[in-house]
C-alpha cells in the first residue's frame, strides 16, 4: 500500500486536497447541480421498529435517513475507496496499529454546537460500551482505545495492526453524534438535512440544513421517505408523479417501466449479494456435507436468467465480487444431482427434507428464487419447504433464527470490512454472522491479512479466506444482484454508486431536480 510509505507532509497534504471537492463521488460526471425542490423517496425496506440509533441500524430506511441527518468520518468515494468527510485527512503509525484522524474546522451540528474531537470519541463509545448490540460492533472488535488528543484530533488504538482502516469509518453505523446524546430519534447530526418527521414504518420529513458544511451537496428543499412494501404500488406512484424516486425494482418491471418516457432506470453492478444462509450450529447444517449437498441442489445460472432477468451475475458461495481488489477466483459450483447424492451418502441420508423461510424484504424475487430453489433440489433427492413469512420485522424475527432463510449483503468497501461483518467470531457476538461459521483459521488469517502491507501477500491470506467460505461455508451465494432504482426522468445524478442502493444511501444528498 503506497500511501503508507510516503512522508507524513506528503500524505495529510494529498488527503487534505479532497477536502470537499475529493467527496463528491455522486456528482463527477454530471451538469452543475440545481437547488430546490421537495424530493420523495419510496423505500421498500424498513420495518415498524425503526429507530435513529447509530447502533441499530438494519433497514435501507435507517441507512439513508442516517445519511440525510448525519455523517461520518470518511465516506465511500471513486471505485468504493474511502475519501475524507468529518475527517479531513488521516494518517497511520508504522505498523498500522494507531491512526491520527484530524477532524474538519467549522462544522456545526443541528443544535449549533461545533463539532470537536470529542464527539467522534463518544459516537464511536456507543459502539464499543459493554452490553453494546450495535451492528457495527464486530467491526470495531480491534480497536483497542480511541482518544481525543485535543479538539481536532482523533486518535485510535487498533490491537492490531490494520492497513485498511479508514474504510471502517465509512460503514453504515459509525455516524457521528453530539457528545452525551441520548435521545437519537431527535436526529441531531452534521448532515445535509434536519429532522422534522419521523413516523417508523410510515413516513420521514427532513429539510434542508441552511449552515451545512459540504459545498455541492444537499441540493433539495426538503426530503420526504415514504414506506412503500409494495412494487406495484412503488411503479405507480411514479408514474402518477407521488413519488419521484424508489429502490429495489423488481427486474421483470423494469421492461415496462422503460416504456414510460418520464422514468429513468438505474441499473448499477453492485457487490450486493443474495444469499440461502445456512446456520452451520444447528442440525442438520452441522454437517458439511449436508451443506455441500444443498450448494450443488441449485442451479444458478437458471435463477439469474428467470429472476434476476440479466440484472445480476452468477454467485459462488463467495462473498467477495470481481469488484472487491482481494477477489479469488474460484471453481464455480455448479448444479449436480449426482454430487448431491453423493454428499448426501456421506451424510448418511438418501433422502433431506428442510424449511426454508423468505420473504421479498432481502430483495425483490427472493420468492420467485426459493420455489425454484425447491424444484431443482427435487430432482436430487432434497425436500425444501418454502415458507413466506411477512414482510414487517423480516431482520428481526426471521433472519437472526435458527433457520435456513433468505438474506442479501450489500457489499462493503473492502475485504476486510465484508468478511469481518459477516464471517468472523466477533460477528457471532453481534449476531450479524448469519451461517454462524467460527473458524479459527478465518480469525488468524483476518488479522494476518489487516497488518500486511504487500498487496500480493494479502490477496492470498484473503483467498484462503474465501476458499474456506466457499468449501465449508454456510452461505449459499446464488447471485450479485444489481442496485436497480427508478426515477422520474426530471431526477438528475452524476456517476451512481455499486456500494448500496440509491447511491450508497445518499441519494437525497448527491441527486438533484433539473430546471
Amino acid at each position: 500500500m503506497q500511501e503508507f510509505r510516503i512522508s507524513r507532509r506528503a500524505f495529510m497534504a494529498a488527503t487534505a486536497a479532497f477536502g470537499v471537492a475529493g467527496a463528491l463521488p455522486g456528482i463527477a460526471r454530471a451538469a452543475a447541480p440545481q437547488r430546490g425542490g421537495h424530493f420523495r423517496i419510496g423505500i421498500a425496506d424498513f420495518g415498524t421498529s425503526d429507530t435513529i440509533d447509530p447502533t441499530t441500524t438494519n433497514t435501507v430506511f435507517q441507512s439513508n435517513l442516517e445519511w440525510q441527518l448525519r455523517n461520518n468520518l470518511a465516506e465511500p468515494g471513486p471505485g468504493g475507496k474511502p475519501v475524507p468527510e468529518l475527517a479531513e485527512s488521516w494518517e497511520p503509525s508504522k505498523d498500522a496499529k494507531s491512526w491520527a484522524f484530524r477532524i474538519r474546522k467549522g462544522v456545526e451540528f443541528h443544535n449549533g454546537k461545533t463539532l470537536t474531537a470529542r464527539d467522534v470519541v463518544y459516537s464511536y463509545q456507543l459502539h464499543t460500551a459493554e452490553g453494546s448490540a450495535s451492528v457495527g460492533k464486530s467491526l470495531i472488535a480491534s480497536v483497542e482505545d480511541v482518544r481525543a488528543d485535543g479538539d481536532d484530533v482523533v486518535i485510535f488504538t487498533l490491537k492490531q495492526g490494520n492497513v485498511d482502516f479508514p474504510a471502517i469509518t465509512a460503514y453504515g453505523a459509525f455516524y457521528i453524534v453530539p457528545e452525551g446524546e441520548t435521545d437519537f430519534d431527535k436526529g441531531v447530526g452534521t448532515g445535509g438535512y434536519i429532522l422534522e418527521e419521523f413516523r417508523p414504518g410510515i413516513r420521514s420529513l427532513v429539510r434542508r440544513n441552511p449552515n451545512y458544511w459540504k459545498q455541492g451537496r444537499a441540493h433539495f428543499d426538503s426530503v420526504e421517505m415514504i414506506c412503500m412494501r409494495d412494487p406495484a404500488a412503488r411503479a405507480n406512484s411514479l408514474i402518477t408523479g407521488q413519488i419521484d424516486a424508489y429502490n429495489a425494482v423488481p427486474p421483470q418491471t423494469v421492461a415496462l417501466l422503460k416504456r414510460n418516457a418520464g422514468i429513468r432506470i438505474n441499473n448499477v453492478a453492485s457487490k450486493a449479494h443474495y444469499v440461502f444462509a445456512m446456520p452451520t450450529d444447528v442440525a442438520p447444517f452441522t454437517d458439511n456435507n449436508v451443506r455441500l449437498a444443498l450448494k450443488h441442489a441449485i442451479d444458478r445460472e437458471d435463477l439469474v436468467k428467470r429472476v434476476l432477468h440479466g440484472y445480476g451475475a452468477v454467485g459462488n458461495d463467495n462473498p467477495l465480487s470481481p469488484a472487491y481488489e482481494m477477489f479469488a477466483d474460484l471453481p464455480q459450483t455448479a448444479y449436480d444431482p449426482d454430487k448431491v447424492k453423493f454428499y448426501l451418502g456421506k451424510a448418511g441420508l438418501t433422502q433431506l427434507k428442510v424449511p426454508l423461510a423468505v420473504s421479498e424484504t432481502p430483495y425483490a424475487g427472493a420468492t420467485d428464487a426459493a420455489v425454484l430453489y425447491k424444484e431443482h433440489a427435487a430432482k436430487a433427492g432434497i425436500d425444501i419447504e418454502v415458507t413466506k413469512l411477512p414482510e414487517d420485522g423480516y431482520w428481526g424475527a426471521v433472519w437472526e433464527q435458527h433457520v435456513f432463510n433468505a438474506s442479501r449483503w450489500s457489499g462493503n468497501l473492502n475485504a476486510d470490512v465484508m468478511l469481518t461483518q459477516a464471517y468472523s467470531a466477533d460477528a457471532i457476538k453481534s449476531q450479524y454472522n448469519e451461517t454462524r461459521i467460527n473458524d479459527p483459521r478465518i480469525e488468524k488469517l483476518l488479522v494476518e491479512a489487516r497488518g500486511e502491507f504487500d498487496d500480493a501477500k494479502r490477496k492470498e491470506m484473503y483467498g484462503e479466506i474465501q476458499r474456506i467460505l466457499h468449501d465449508e461455508g454456510g452461505a449459499l451465494i446464488w447471485a450479485f444482484g444489481n442496485f436497480v432504482d427508478a426515477t422520474s426522468s426530471k431526477v438528475q445524478h452524476g456517476e451512481l454508486s455499486g456500494v448500496a442502493q440509491l447511491d450508497a444511501a445518499r441519494a437525497a444528498e448527491r441527486w438533484w431536480f433539473a430546471d
